[in-house]
């Protein structure tokens, strides 16, 4: 191998990633949460303190009595914002009436159906002529919202995250960690993290770093894979402390202040969502969880009667090493090939008939 030792061996890839970039930010980015979680639990507050906007202007907060035979709704808010250049299109799914009815058998259902509706919408537009604009609704994150008062999650926090955890990356959240002292906090997250493994629940895993990453990088990863369930406070009141004004909740005894790390881990989920995971959550979304769901629609060749069986969803498992899972997809690609084969002998043989009637 030559070492390339002056400029005139310069040949140019190495500007590649440049070029990646400039198309990246001309085309801008989508990016979908869905926020799941009982009401009063700040899901709302949170939503707008974290991207610093208003999503949800007209929001209607029923009654007690509204909510007692209340159905879940899944409501899709999608905004447009811009960040030195860069263009992000932020899609928030709420799902209002989330465990507030007195019996929440198949409260899940909606969201479910609302989940697998945005893959089966995508696999239609990747089969489709315009491939070239596909819009990715996918849901690429649900933040789900673990009560403050309870002894870890509840058994409603255990079936609705078994139930999904195969079709989204699931990132637990400790609301109005405020209500809490600092050892509460501890003790909750670690019953909270034990209630994880031992229902056996696959909640989103942050990914191994190489060693040739950024120090800076290795030290921030680490420090958000110790944090998970996120204990977070959210707010859209500003107070001026120390002449520099901030988000916060005021009490008679002082302020919370949202962004400050030793009362709230709002700004390490911040750093997760967008500035450090964001393109994680995503590749997660397409290459482990959407491969699935196409696999198994595809082996069932129907969405209505589709067999959506759990599995346990490693991030190896998306350079899929399995044989047995190796060979079922190879041979649902197989059948997929074999009916477009047909498909275009029959047009072929309509077009003939056609030629020779005229």
């Amino acid at each position: 191998d030559k070492e390339v030792k002056s400029s005139s061996d310069y040949i140019g890839f190495a500007n590649l990633p440049n070029q990646v970039h400039r198309k990246a930010v001309k085309k801008g980015f989508e990016f979908t949460i869905i926020v799941v979680g009982e009401s009063g639990l700040g899901k709302s507050t949170l939503i707008d303190s974290l991207f610093q906007t208003d999503m949800y202007p007209n929001r209607i907060i029923p009654t007690a009595k509204g909510r007692i035979k209340q159905t879940v709704e899944v409501h899709r808010q999608t905004v447009d914002i811009e960040e030195k250049g860069v263009r992000l299109r932020l899609s928030v799914v709420d799902t209002p009436g989330f465990g507030d009815a007195l019996n929440n058998d198949k409260c899940w259902d909606n969201i479910i159906r609302f989940i697998d509706e945005q893959y089966e919408r995508y696999l239609n537009d990747e089969s489709g002529l315009n491939r070239k604009n596909i819009t990715d609704q996918r849901v690429h994150c649900c933040l789900y919202f673990v009560s403050p008062t309870g002894n870890g999650l509840k058994p409603l926090d255990i079936e609705f995250m078994k139930r999904l955890d195969s079709r989204v990356n699931i990132v637990p959240v400790i609301a109005k960690a405020d209500t809490l002292t600092a050892n509460e906090i501890k003790a909750l997250k670690r019953k909270i993290l034990h209630d994880i493994e031992v229902y056996n629940i696959e909640v989103y895993t942050f990914p191994e770093t190489d060693s040739d990453e950024d120090e800076e990088f290795k030290r921030e990863n680490n420090q958000l894979k110790t944090s998970v369930p996120f204990a977070v406070v959210g707010s859209n009141k500003f107070y001026d402390i120390r002449g520099k004004k901030v988000r916060g909740r005021q009490y008679p005894w002082g302020i919370v202040e949202v962004e400050n790390l030793e009362h709230s881990d709002f700004a390490k989920l911040r750093s997760m969502l967008i500035r450090t995971h964001m393109q994680d959550l995503k590749e997660v979304t397409h290459e482990g969880l959407y491969e699935q769901y196409r696999a198994n629609r595809l082996r069932s060749g129907d969405s209505s009667n589709l067999s959506y069986q759990r599995s346990k969803l490693k991030r190896e498992s998306m350079i899929i090493r399995d044989n047995e899972k190796t060979t079922e997809l190879l041979k649902a690609k197989d059948e997929e090939l074999q009916r477009m084969k047909l498909l275009v002998a029959q047009m072929e043989k309509e077009k003939k008939e056609l030629l020779k009637g005229k």
